[in-house]
């Protein structure tokens, strides 16, 4: 019975400790680095060998590219397998470890991640299953998600989700518009090309977003005179959204590169220990319990924007704004 015991404990602390290497990329953790590294390269080398199947000249070593791609599948499989075994760890509120892994299989990583080992463990004649395999290109984002450039660009996208959405609805309604009023003046003219009012979609988008195909194009005298109306009108809309992100990135890089204006905003710098009871929790965690916003993290040399499945780790430095105003400006503790 007490062998039982001690095994439980010892079962949980492989856990942490698988978790730590797979999910929580430390630089000072060298199991973690070199997780990180051989899944990177693996990512690139699945990539690069299913670019390399397309060429003819590599056929005579097509035997090589498939075990070397069954190779990387087969570690992408005990990623998968890994992941939802620990699922537990990177979602501690789950009522057992079985919810938790359903939640990482269900979350968007897991789905990719899925999609990436599914093509090897189906059976290849399906066409479905071929192109699944385009979706392991998406897995390119695991390779730059711990790196600031890309939670930038996703707190950016979700800080201006409400205008993006807005200016894009102005771009369909243009479409819309556009494709109508060329098949009142081109319909006659050349019934193949706009044979009925969603016939001119092809032709608006080509035209607002000034891509310019050529396959259709109005011959009237009118029809010209609205595409040149249009074509204008179509760089003011695409420059809507273009400037709403552009803005975004200055804001969000200038409230990085505000320290020095960091006694108004009353931020502070905190460094996690062994005993932290912030050890572990997201950065959402943290906000709702106990009123503090991480603004930045220094994990060893990196610094980056915590991102969505950012976790807590032991010796990491936190620049942290105290929503509840608890503290001094500036100041450095151990939490």
């Amino acid at each position: 019975m007490a062998d039982t015991k001690k095994e439980k404990p010892n079962q949980n602390a492989r856990k942490k400790r698988i978790f730590e290497v797979i999910q929580i990329g430390n630089v000072s953790d060298t199991p973690s680095r070199a997780f990180d590294y051989i899944l990177t390269a693996a990512i690139i080398l699945n990539i690069i060998l299913m670019f390399m199947q397309t060429f003819e000249v590599f056929a005579p070593y097509m035997g090589l590219i498939d075990a070397l791609e069954k190779i990387t599948a087969g570690f992408f499989c005990v990623e998968y397998i890994l992941r939802l075994w620990t699922a537990d760890q990177l979602y501690p509120k789950e009522k057992s470890s079985l919810a938790a892994a359903w939640r990482f299989a269900t979350s968007v990583d897991g789905i990719v991640l899925l999609l990436t080992i599914l093509p090897f463990l189906a059976l290849s004649g399906f066409v479905v299953f071929r192109m699944l395999r385009v979706v392991r290109i998406l897995r390119l984002f695991k390779v730059n998600q711990t790196f600031d450039s890309f939670n930038v660009i996703t707190s950016v996208l979700y800080d201006k989700r409400n205008q993006i959405l807005s200016s894009c609805f102005i771009i369909i309604i243009l479409m819309l518009a556009a494709s109508l009023c060329m098949y009142s003046v081109e319909h006659e003219a050349q019934p193949e090309a706009f044979a009925n009012a969603f016939s001119g979609i092809w032709w608006s988008m080509s035209t607002i977003f000034t891509i310019g195909y050529g396959d259709v194009s109005p011959v009237t005298t009118l029809g010209r005179f609205l595409g040149i109306i249009i074509s204008f009108l179509g760089v003011g809309a695409v420059a809507i959204p273009t400037g709403i992100i552009s803005a975004g990135f200055v804001e969000r890089y200038q409230e990085m590169q505000s320290g020095a204006d960091s006694r108004d905003l009353n931020i502070q710098t905190l460094y996690v220990d062994m005993d932290s009871k912030w050890l572990g929790k997201t950065a959402a965690e943290i906000e709702e319990e106990f009123g503090v916003a991480i603004l930045l993290v220094q994990r060893g040399k990196a610094k980056f924007l915590p991102g969505e499945d950012f976790r807590v780790a032991k010796g990491d430095a936190l620049a942290v704004h105290r929503i509840s105003a608890e503290g001094s400006a500036g100041e450095k503790e151990t939490i």
